[in-house]
């Protein structure tokens, strides 16, 4: 039977515990274990892929077309754990479940209440991502102890407890110990009331991860111990990493977090941990031999969650290529004013980012005319690839107010619009091209040679639109390269240009599919053609 824990948050939201569970995901894996993870969104939403990136951060998109929160992102990123549309939930989804069988009549009449019926839901879903070839399931439950919407999620997990044993369940809270500059001391109360706040709903946290700018020292940990009913040695420090996220896993480790979890679950089975390999990681990333600067366009680029697994799979690529990217986030809107056009020139590389919905489209064609005219290495994801095309469409086969007829529904050269009835797609819906599908390249292009020159790839798409193949011939005909499409031919999921030092653009997401320890192939092209182009510049200086 797997093992089950349970991750909560306290005092205030924004704590890491997606980071965390991840965290903690990757260190029995490394022991040998076989892992689940899974979140549980506090919010009423039932399609978590319409939510606002301003607010919760860039969706997530995972194989099976699943939009998710970003912290799965996490999970996939640390871990080889396999993620389904079971693996995300929110409130409004386990809700719709309800109301659904109610309807259908599984009830038989009774009066639908969140105890048991929600909390049955809750508990359904969590065991569903149990089997007999899986030794550990990690939840993570979103917002924060004391919010009203997560109380059924609270409750279904203590009634957990009782349903598969105790002793196959852990418990583990996250929380924040404030550090008062002025008064130069760590204050422990608000772990108090947090861990209080538990204990009333009937939880009794087993391992307490406390969040510090500080280090606790031992009598610090023995009264967090004392006043939350916690054996001191299960008081854990995880103190802010200003440097990298990936140091978070030997922090913890560090700690014996992971040694304190298979004890507590008796897990008989775990191997002994070899961390050889992220050390190394960690180690590449703060001793790089190259230094470079990269643009990143899109309309949320004010907030950086938005654009998280770009930022990490950069992160990705410059372990490997023994790089420090210092990544510039640039508002789409911004770059049309002189200033930014004039710093833009001056970057080692420029990357136009995905975006659904309303877009400052103009912003993005600009940058993209930057990259091409300046030999900037580009690389444009998603509606990148599509603003690449029509801007390439503008100013090289001068194809005035070419547009897509998301943004235009009246350009007179329609370069992207919706799918006709020869581009079918593969989801249920129609409307929405979503999740992994795959994708071939023309052999000899420059995507060819970053995929290692393998012909195949599988990647992740969401969008809607489509290049109008109406335009292709056109385009064959000129600088830019058809180098990646469907397996039929028909959908155009990768342009280049046959005459720039390093430019692509691709329809699906690549930076969905990288992770520390492999590198997308895509990013690790694009910062080796930055690097070269930087270090061209400066021999030429000299």
């Amino acid at each position: 039977m797997a093992k089950f824990i349970f991750v909560t948050g306290g005092v205030v939201s924004s704590l890491g515990k997606g980071l965390t569970c991840a965290s903690i995901g990757m260190l029995l894996e490394r022991r040998g274990l076989n892992v689940r993870l899974q979140k549980f969104d506090p919010y009423i939403n039932v399609n978590p892929g319409l939510l606002s990136p301003a607010q919760h951060g860039e969706v997530y998109v995972l194989d099976d077309g699943t939009t998710t929160d970003l912290d799965l992102g996490h999970y996939e990123r640390f871990t080889n754990t396999k993620l389904t549309w079971y693996s995300s939930w929110t409130t409004g989804q386990i809700y719709q479940r309800v109301f659904d069988k109610e309807n259908c009549g599984e009830y038989q009449g009774a009066t639908v209440q969140v105890i048991p019926h929600i909390t049955n839901e809750i508990k359904h879903c969590i065991m569903r991502i149990s089997g007999s070839d899986i030794d550990v399931v990690i939840t993570e439950i979103g917002g924060t102890v004391g919010d009203i919407e997560s109380l059924p999620h609270m409750e279904a997990i203590r009634q957990f407890a009782l349903d598969v044993g105790k002793e196959n369940c852990l418990y583990i809270h996250l929380t924040l110990i404030p550090y008062l500059k002025a008064a130069k001391e760590l204050k422990t109360k608000p772990t108090q009331y947090s861990v209080g706040q538990l204990r009333q709903i009937g939880i009794q946290p087993d391992i307490l991860i406390c969040r510090t700018e500080v280090s606790l020292t031992q009598e610090e940990r023995t009264k967090i111990g004392l006043f939350c009913n916690i054996a001191t040695d299960d008081v854990i420090e995880e103190k802010d990493k200003d440097f990298s996220i990936y140091e978070v896993p030997l922090s913890l480790t560090e700690n014996k977090l992971d040694q304190i979890i298979v004890d507590k679950l008796q897990i008989t089975k775990a191997a002994p941990l070899d961390l050889s390999d992220w050390r190394e990681l960690v180690s590449k990333l703060r001793n790089p031999q190259h230094e470079i600067n990269v643009a990143v366009i899109g309309e949320f680029a004010g907030y950086r969650d938005a654009y998280k697994s770009t930022h990490e799979a950069l992160e990705h690529a410059g372990v490997q290529c023994n790089t420090r990217i210092n990544i510039i986030w640039k508002p789409s809107g911004d770059v049309l004013q002189q200033d930014s056009k004039h710093k833009l020139k001056s970057v080692n590389a420029i990357i136009v980012s995905g975006s659904f919905g309303e877009s400052e489209i103009d912003g993005k064609i600009e940058a993209i005319r930057i990259a091409r005219e300046n030999n900037i290495p580009f690389l444009g994801i998603g509606l990148g690839m599509q603003a690449a095309i029509i801007e390439f469409a503008r100013n090289i086969l001068k194809l005035e107010n070419a547009n897509s007829t998301e943004y235009d529904k009246n350009t007179p050269h329609p370069i992207i619009a919706p799918p006709d009835e020869h581009q079918t797609f593969t989801n249920e819906t129609g409307a929405l091209k979503i999740g992994a599908n795959t994708t071939v390249f023309k052999v000899g292009s420059k995507i060819h040679e970053a995929y290692y020159k393998n012909q195949l790839a599988y990647e992740r798409f969401r969008h809607r639109y489509e290049f109008n193949n109406q335009y292709r011939e056109q385009l064959e005909r000129s600088e830019m390269l058809i180098s990646a499409t469907s397996p039929d031919s028909i959908l155009v999921q990768g342009v280049e240009l046959t005459n720039h030092n390093w430019f692509v653009g691709v329809q699906y997401h690549p930076e969905f599919k990288s992770q520390p320890t492999k590198p997308h192939p895509l990013f690790i092209a694009l910062v080796n053609a930055a690097v070269a182009a930087a270090n061209c510049v400066k021999s030429n200086r000299k």
